[in-house]
């Protein structure tokens, strides 16, 4: 008995006094070996586990013994590695996860770059002392994105405009936001826009999207919104082949017995776009007035490729390259009008509205690491985006319709664009020592965006007959065909240089100073010819709306059935075909400083200045400045900015922001040239100028777990001369530019939550996560007649009221989403929700006591499904806009709203399948 006694003792005291190990090291990236924040390392078979640390570290401290512990992070593959702890002793143990695959819409990405990932994203926001807000192309593959501008909508803060490409970043629209790519600016392919079209960029080139809402030394300063800059895919590693195919469709344009397109214009978006010959002499147009028809089921084809090569000197170039073609199909129908002050309609139409539209995208990426200091990449890109559009309205126009109700009117719009753009950039990166290192770049890009042969036609229906036409002939551009070509050249540099200093203990430095010079040269040539029918009134009758081309030939052009001629005369004129035009030269060159300092353990703060001088000369000769006249604009701008961030611990942050910026008049803002549309007129204004900006953000920040983030942020700008889109007082109610008032102001608050909510093992590959941001916001503006009359040559204006909002700013964003992740080998599901709700938002400015264009509140709910079946086959399924809510926008009239624009969009379907070899 007593030995057993003892035996018992001495069992009991050796389990007691057993020795205990560490076990620690760091955990990386394989492709970039970059550390993993908060990745996870659990002891399998248990709950004990722990997370790696801001710089990747993880230690444990484990009972002697034999375990096996799981490395596991977000989008990466896990690893199980087999430990012995003894008694007393350090293991140091680094692990390297390589990254899963990450699946875009209908194509596969391998061994992308760490940044494509949320977690990796949200941890370079949390150590940058700059505020950053990215989405990367992990986040943009759960929530079913196939374009940038669809992108950026589901990031705090920002809204789109229906219908178009145009971003409203924190309520400020396109003049005050700006685009980059890999740091370099992209030039406009829309006349009427600072900003090119983010619809036309397909995700499948974006590695991540970086939202900058504060301003930094090292951007242009024509910023008071956001800059959205897009940096593309590169590859490493293992050689692949993705291969993908799609199919959509819109529940509007599938339920059209016809579906009308443009006659004699390519499927693939690739078409004529020249002035036919001797277009005065006889009727020499080769497009058809009459409409075709498709069949609008749309589709996609795509693929990537990459492959890398590694030298023996150490040397490794990464190449990446994709090409895709996608077209889709659009139907819309609802009332458009134009109301007066005392509610009667002058325009009061039903539109028919048939689209098609095409994308083709294609870009190389050449990265070449020289050795470990030296680097320099390649990106080119091209991209043709191409929309065939048909819009029939029907209905009343005051002067045109003979009597309201007894007749009617017919428009017939078709219209082509078709815009091309190439981007080239070499772009290099130079680590001397390793305080000192030098960062370049340069771009060359062009831009061509034509608008070749709109039709439009115009015919009233005679009083007292069934079914007879006759041709609207009140004024001249009723019936017309319109050619326009916008080209636009650009060349942009970035130069800069690192200093380090202030070493400290742990061979950290403490600070940095950087300096550098930016410039941009831009030049734009914009065309347009109108060429308009004179219908002999002795052979307009009983035309056939069916079938124009009974009457527009060239045998009746010949009896003398109409003339054609430009707003300058028919062929007995000289110069009848010379073109509108505008051209404008952009020249800006900066220098810019900038030091990051830590100045504490826990403060950390940027202070920059940039000194920039800017030219802008813009030249024109139109109808209405028949001679050739020039404006010239110069200005100066010193631009400071502050960036302070403190540390509460090593999971929360406090952040302070503030800069001055400006903001630029466009090109065709400050040119006399005259943009008409079937509801409105537009007119440039030499007399507009640059708005000054000053911005101020302060911002919480909560990282708990490496892919989840609390914020909160209040923001506040204020606007000196702000520029503005009104009405003219006049007969015609033009559209024009100014700067309305002394002043204006927005300022509001942002939440983002990004949270795992449930998690059904333990190593994250089975869970369900959320996420919620929401954006509220005010805005002001003072609005003075006295200061438009007095500053401007061309413009008077009569306001409805003396303040408003902001156009195009809602005060109320949000978005959000509900996803269920689950992985199982070489398989994986991932299915995600979401919505994203729009409040009202000014559209336009009321004058003459007409009240504001007000657009009204509504919610889109997406769904989006993949399912990767082997390590090599996928299939996608994404339903958009299941919710289909009417769109409508309304006129505040002082007796009421009257709504003057509504339709329904429908829901898209689309399907995909993609095979990796």
């Amino acid at each position: 008995m007593k030995s057993k006694l003892l035996f018992i003792l001495f069992f009991l005291s050796t389990f007691a006094f057993a020795g205990e190990g560490i076990v620690k090291g760091l955990l990386i990236d394989l492709s970039t070996n970059e550390p993993l924040a908060y990745g996870s390392v659990t002891i399998k078979g248990s709950t004990n586990a722990v997370s790696t640390d801001l710089d990747g570290n993880y230690e444990f401290k484990l009972t002697a013994g034999t375990y096996t512990l799981v490395y596991s992070y977000v989008g990466y593959e896990s690893v199980q590695k087999q430990v012995i702890v003894k008694d007393n002793e350090t293991q140091e143990l680094n692990i390297s996860l390589k990254a899963d695959g990450v699946q875009l819409e209908g194509v596969v990405v391998q061994a992308s770059r760490s940044k494509a990932k949320e977690s990796a994203l949200l941890v370079d926001q949390q150590r940058s002392v700059e505020i950053k807000q990215s989405i990367g192309s992990q986040e943009l593959s759960r929530k079913g994105v196939s374009d940038v501008a669809a992108a950026v909508v589901k990031t705090t803060g920002v809204t789109k405009q229906e219908g178009t490409g145009t971003i409203f970043v924190r309520g400020l629209g396109d003049r005050y936001n700006t685009t980059s790519l890999n740091g370099l600016p992209l030039p406009s392919d829309d006349p009427e826009k600072k900003n090119i079209n983010l619809n036309i960029f397909s995700t499948d080139i974006v590695e991540y999207i970086a939202i900058d809402k504060t301003y930094v030394t090292r951007n242009y300063g024509d910023f008071a919104g956001g800059n959205i800059d897009i940096t593309s895919k590169k590859h490493s590693g293992d050689t692949f082949f993705d291969f993908s195919v799609s199919s959509n469709i819109n529940s509007n344009a599938v339920k059209q017995d016809r579906f009308l397109t443009l006659s004699g214009r390519s499927y693939l978006g690739f078409s004529d776009t020249s002035i036919p010959n001797n277009p005065l002499n006889g009727y020499n147009f080769t497009h058809s007035t009459q409409n075709a028809t498709k069949s609008p089921w749309g589709m996609g084809l795509g693929f990537n490729t990459g492959k890398s090569f590694y030298f023996n000197n150490g040397s490794a170039l990464n190449l990446f390259a994709t090409a895709s073609f996608g077209n889709n199909y659009k139907y819309k129908e609802g009332i458009s009008k134009t109301v007066q002050a005392q509610d009667v309609a002058l325009k009061d139409l039903y539109l028919n509205s048939f689209e098609y539209n095409t994308n083709t995208t294609a870009m190389l990426n050449a990265d070449y690491d020289i050795n470990s200091m030296n680097n320099i990449k390649y990106n080119f890109l091209f991209v043709n985006d191409s929309q065939e559009k048909t819009d029939n309205y029907k209905g009343f126009i005051t002067d045109t319709t003979p009597d309201e109700k007894l007749s009617h009117t017919l428009i017939n719009r078709q219209q082509y664009k078709q815009n091309r753009l190439f981007v080239n950039q070499l772009l290099g990166k130079h680590t001397f020592t390793d305080q000192i290192g030098v960062n370049w770049g340069i771009s060359l890009n062009n831009v061509s965006a034509q608008i070749p042969d709109r039709q439009q036609y115009s015919l009233n229906k005679v009083i007292g007959t069934e079914n007879d036409y006759v041709f609207a002939v009140n004024a001249k551009s009723n019936n017309n065909r319109y050619f326009e070509n916008l080209k636009e050249d650009e060349i942009a540099g970035n130069l800069s240089a690192d200093y380090k200093f202030a070493k400290k203990e742990d061979n950290l430095f403490a600070g940095k100073l950087t300096v550098g010079y930016n410039v941009r040269k831009k030049k734009r040539d914009f065309k347009a010819t109108q060429f308009v029918y004179a219908i002999n009134n002795s052979y307009n009758n009983k035309i056939n709306v069916n079938n124009l081309d009974t009457f527009f030939n060239q045998d009746n052009f010949e009896k003398g059935y109409f003339e054609i001629s430009t707003f300058r005369g028919g062929p007995e004129v000289s110069n009848a075909l010379e073109p509108q035009f505008y051209t404008g030269d952009l020249l800006i060159n900066a220098g810019f400083a900038n030091v990051e300092y830590k100045l504490t353990e826990k403060l950390s703060g940027s202070i920059g200045a940039r000194f920039e001088m800017i030219s802008q000369d813009v030249t024109w000769k139109t109808q209405l400045d028949s001679e050739l006249t020039s404006d010239k604009f110069e200005k100066n701008a010193f631009l400071p900015s502050l960036s302070l961030k403190y540390e509460l611990n090593d999971r929360n942050n406090l952040r302070f922001a503030a800069s001055k910026t400006y903001t630029l008049p466009q090109f065709k803002e400050r040119a006399r040239f005259i943009y008409e549309d079937i509801t409105e007129t537009k007119i440039g204004n030499p007399d507009l100028y640059a708005s000054d900006d000053y911005n101020a953000d302060l911002k919480w920040e909560f990282f708990p777990q490496n892919d989840e983030v609390f914020s909160v942020t209040g923001f506040g700008k204020y606007i000196k001369n702000p520029i503005n889109e009104i009405t003219m007082a006049s007969s015609t109610n033009d559209i024009t530019y100014v700067n309305t008032g002394d002043y204006g102001y927005a300022y509001g608050a942002e939440i983002e939550i990004k949270k795992n909510l449930i998690s059904f093992d333990d190593i994250n590959t089975n869970k369900i996560t959320g996420g919620l941001n929401v954006a509220m916001m005010k805005t002001h503006q003072k609005i003075d007649k006295d200061k438009i009359t007095r500053e401007n040559r061309y413009v008077n204006s009569n306001f409805t009221n003396d303040t408003s909002k902001f156009t195009g700013a809602s005060d109320l964003l949000l978005n959000a989403d509900l996803s269920y992740i689950k992985e199982w080998g070489e398989r994986s599901l991932l299915a995600t929700i979401a919505y994203s709700h729009f409040s009202d938002k000014l559209s336009s400015l009321g004058t003459e006591g007409n009240g504001n264009l007000v657009d009204k509140a509504f919610g889109m709910l997406d769904f989006n499904f993949k399912m990767k079946f082997t390590k090599n086959f996928g299939i996608g399924l994404s339903a958009k806009n299941l919710l289909d809510p009417k769109i409508e926008r309304v006129q505040q009239n002082p007796s009421r709203d009257i709504t003057v624009q509504s339709y329904k969009l429908g829901q898209n379907f689309s399907l995909s399948l993609n095979y990796n070899f």
